[in-house]
């Protein structure tokens, strides 16, 4: 018997994750948008936003001025429509390495975030007021604070959500199953946001799990679980909206399992022509959240060649004031390396110590 060639990841079946924004910019007969008109071109505009600063990031990092970046094409719509429902005042955003648009929406400088992927120290301090934890490389290492962090503040006597992104490479780790569990057994008021991006690198989700939906390990923590359309900013916004709503009254956590692709590498060191499927590449492409809210907005009115056209200046100048922000930081000193890590540096980090400072004074 012929094998057929798998294509992996496939294409987001209509009638699998729950979605409502079509690619043409339609939406089912009597459905109501979660959102204000104004709220989906602000909307819109923090997508376009992202996706431009990303690009420049690329570029940027090629010309050897910033370090290694991870950008966040093709899934501007699962982080966006996750963050919206949330109150920057109160809640809190805990991100892996990726997400951009939620921590600019919670108020994260987009100026300290390029000096995050320069190497500085200070890209990885929160600004006061600013309700995210720093970014997380380490995979799933994030999970844990998140669940400490959400039950610390019911303990406290908060209506504080935290809403936490991994990957479904992320999901595969302990640290994953460890704090779902946990987050269940203490009713956290936690969102679980896992971007299944069709990657862990460059090892395919089916590849990881036999299990047809991720969501569906929620049941096993006692909570919630839902699997929706990431490229749809709606249905993100729904899902979010609900679980938020849920955790702050105490129902608990939720697992929603944001179905959605990255339309590059994994970051800038990666090369994903050597293991993406190019059928599976162009048909998820016509699946571009960004089309599809534009297709809506347009339908709709709120945005036509003009207005898009003003909206994109704009942002390639905030852009480049960020870049300036940030260039203008002077670079760290390389002697910080050694600091804030031990109590008492080993002979072998004293003696490169005294060497960072002894070609700093050459210098």
């Amino acid at each position: 018997m012929k094998m057929s060639r798998e294509v992996f990841p496939p294409a987001v079946a209509p009638d699998s994750p729950v979605s409502v924004l079509a690619g043409d910019g339609s939406v089912p007969d009597g459905y109501v948008c979660p959102i204000s008109d104004t709220e989906v071109v602000e909307a819109y505009r923090l997508m376009l936003l992202t996706r431009i600063a990303n690009e420049r990031c690329v570029s940027l990092q090629r010309q050897g001025r910033l370090g290694t970046v991870a950008s966040a094409k093709g899934q501007e719509a699962a982080m966006v429509g996750s963050v919206w429902p949330l109150d920057p005042a109160l809640d809190w955003v805990v991100p892996a390495y990726r997400e951009m648009p939620s921590m600019i929406k919670m108020g994260f400088p987009l100026a300290r975030l390029l000096l995050y992927y320069r190497g500085h120290p200070l890209g990885s301090v929160t600004p006061p007021g600013v309700n995210v934890l720093p970014i997380q490389i380490a995979l799933a290492a994030q999970l844990p604070h998140a669940v400490g962090l959400g039950w610390g503040l019911r303990q406290q006597g908060s209506e504080a959500v935290v809403l936490v992104y991994f990957g479904d490479g992320a999901a595969s780790e302990g640290d994953a199953h460890e704090s779902l569990n946990l987050a269940g057994v203490r009713k956290a008021p936690v969102v679980f946001i896992l971007q299944n991006n069709g990657y862990a690198i460059s090892t395919p989700t089916s590849k990881q799990s036999a299990t047809l939906s991720l969501a569906s390990r929620a049941a096993g923590y006692g909570f919630p679980g839902i699997q929706v359309d990431g490229n749809d900013l709606f249905a993100m916004i729904d899902a979010t909206r609900e679980a938020v709503d849920r955790a702050r009254t105490g129902g608990g956590p939720t697992l929603i399992e944001a179905v959605t692709y990255r339309l590059g590498p994994h970051n800038t060191t990666d090369d994903e022509t050597r293991y993406v499927d190019l059928l599976a590449h162009e048909a998820w492409r016509e699946l571009d959240p960004l089309i599809r809210v534009r297709a809506y907005l347009f339908a709709h009115g709120l945005l036509n060649d003009e207005s898009e056209q003003d909206m994109r200046d704009k942002i390639t100048e905030e852009i480049a004031d960020a870049v300036a922000e940030m260039e203008a930081v002077q670079a760290p000193d390389p002697v910080q390396l050694f600091e804030n890590v031990f109590a008492t540096l080993t002979p072998r980090l004293e003696q490169q110590r005294r060497s960072a400072n002894m070609s700093r004074e050459g210098a």
